[in-house]
């Protein structure tokens, strides 16, 4: 797993900047190439843009859809949980229930040790070389901390996915901790508690750099890290390590320089930046992925086939709590009305034509408010998302990582735990009533009722952007699927509960691909 080579770098750094992919295969060794790369900041600064590029590109080891961040944020956050539905899906009930979790050539856990541990790769290449380069101190510090942000985002993505919830195993074993270019082969597993130690050194030092330097990164181009980014990283992290204040002052520091985006912005697809965004990934037509993109999986305008006929919806147990005068109960076709003409297994219309009412509620419904309108040979499912769409088919478009909205609700979060509910409910009114989202929102919940509902508006705010299979994991919550028999909308092949400490406690163990090649790791164990 050490064999991250620094081209990836010089390809990717070259793709973001829509360059030519033959000029950049004539490097015969990684050593040679990161002589070219670091000879001065300008140079090393395409290395630094490349890290983005990583994180949305086709990984063609795997298959179709495995694209970078996205294929985590959609895979492990979304499909593993039970806030989003795949409709009309007859595979992979064995991974989406978890059954895979012990396994040691599970496909979920190589693909993110795969990816993460190339990210971590070439960020070390970066980390250990810059003090070298030619050019000017300011900008050696601005995009050493960039390359730091990146490897810290990266182990804090390992350790929740490869090591167990901080309340029950911070000092059992979570993943390597590599932190030399080209790496050991000979490297046991760290603990989570040193994963998050290192995770946070990394974002001091970040932010100290990004300090020092002076610099931000140009107005616009929300793909590159800032110091915003930085406070983002650890203020989520923070967050899944249970500390709660460094979650919340973070938070507010990551937040100040981006309004909440208005009722317009917000349904307008969310594939391009908004007020609040804080940091995405960058994808336009000149430089697109196809059918791997993360867009090409659940922009409801796309033409690909993993849309089109299986849509991805909300669950009726979340749906239903969204309050009608909530402008995000919009964002899924209600098939309030339609039931008759749906299928309650599948969530489809029973006839996909326009002999069946639901079926036509849903292109009409896909073309009102702005929407942009359904693919002529689109499926339509009751519960259906319009949250996502494409700027154009089959999934170009940008995808957002993390937003001021997300700050809120850590804000709200940790106050609760802090012991200050009227602050709590303050950032959760400042979410719904003042942005305009839901205009007419109040909360005097105290208690676990508080907790509950921020629990609640991660789901809805959130839905589609990763966080729910996380966030079930963290608190040590079960998952809970119902099929339409128990008052759900699930397909019953996926209507499973399963509690926090089955199936390997949620926790992925390490490949058969790190363990051939590492013979340091003693144990692949998350039990003991």
């Amino acid at each position: 797993m050490k064999k991250f080579s620094i081209i990836t770098l010089v390809l990717a750094s070259a793709l973001i900047l829509g360059c030519s992919k033959n000029a950049l295969v004539t490097e015969p060794s990684s050593s040679t190439a990161t002589a070219t790369i670091f000879t001065d900041t300008e140079t090393a600064a395409l290395a630094v843009n490349g890290l983005n590029r990583v994180m949305y590109c086709q990984y063609n080891d795997y298959s179709q859809g495995f694209n970078g961040e996205g294929t985590i944020r959609l895979y492990h956050g979304d499909y593993m949980g039970h806030d989003l539905m795949v409709v009309n899906r007859t595979t992979y009930q064995n991974t989406q229930n978890g059954d895979y979790f012990d396994s040691n050539t599970a496909t979920f856990a190589s693909y993110a040790w795969y990816y993460y541990y190339m990210l971590i790769g070439n960020a070390n290449s970066i980390i250990n070389n810059i003090d070298n380069v030619a050019g000017p101190e300011a900008d050696r510090k601005f995009l050493k901390a960039q390359a730091l942000c990146y490897r810290a985002y990266a182990y804090s993505n390992l350790v929740q996915l490869f090591g167990r919830r901080w309340s029950d195993g911070p000092d059992k074993p979570a993943c390597v901790l590599r932190l030399i270019a080209g790496g050991d082969d000979k490297l046991d597993r760290s603990t989570a508690r040193q994963v998050y130690e290192q995770i946070y050194k990394d974002l001091d030092d970040a932010i100290q750099l990004f300090t020092e330097s002076g610099k931000d990164r140009p107005a616009g181009e929300f793909y590159k890290m800032n110091l915003d980014v930085a406070h983002a990283i650890y203020a989520r992290t923070a967050l899944t390590r249970e500390d709660w204040q460094k979650a919340l002052d973070q938070a507010k520091l990551a937040r100040a320089n981006y309004p909440l985006m208005s009722v317009a912005d917000y349904k307008a697809g969310f594939c391009n930046p908004t007020s609040e965004w804080i940091w995405g990934l960058y994808n336009v037509t000149d430089e697109t992925i196809y059918y791997y993109s993360f867009l090409g999986y659940i922009a409801y305008n796309s033409n690909a086939g993993n849309v089109r006929t299986t849509p991805k919806a909300i669950s009726k147990h979340i749906f239903d709590q969204i309050a009608p005068t909530d402008i995000r109960r919009g964002l899924w076709l209600d098939p309030a009305g339609y039931e008759s003409d749906m299928n309650a297994e599948t969530n489809l219309a029973k006839a996909q034509k326009n002999t069946n009412a639901l079926y036509n509620y849903g292109f009409a419904y896909a073309s009102a408010d702005g929407r942009v309108g359904l693919y002529s040979t689109a499926y339509v499912a009751g519960y259906m998302q319009f949250k996502f769409r494409c700027n154009e088919a089959p999934g170009n478009g940008h995808q957002p990582l993390f937003r001021s909205s997300e700050m809120l609700l850590i804000e709200a979060e940790a106050n609760y735990q802090l012991n200050k509910p009227t602050d709590a409910q303050a950032a959760l009114v400042e979410l719904n009533a003042t942005s305009g989202r839901y205009p007419t929102y109040t909360c005097t919940k105290t208690g676990t009722a508080l907790m509950d509902e921020i629990k609640l508006y991660r789901s809805i705010e959130l839905w589609g952007e990763g966080f729910n299979w996380f966030d079930l994991k963290r608190w040590g919550d079960k998952l809970e699927r119902k099929a339409a028999v128990n008052g759900g909308n699930w397909m019953s092949s996926f209507a499973v509960t399963i509690n926090p400490n089955e199936k390997n406690n949620w926790t992925w163990t390490i490949p058969k691909r790190e363990t051939d090649y590492n013979k340091g790791i003693l144990s692949v164990s998350n039990i003991d």
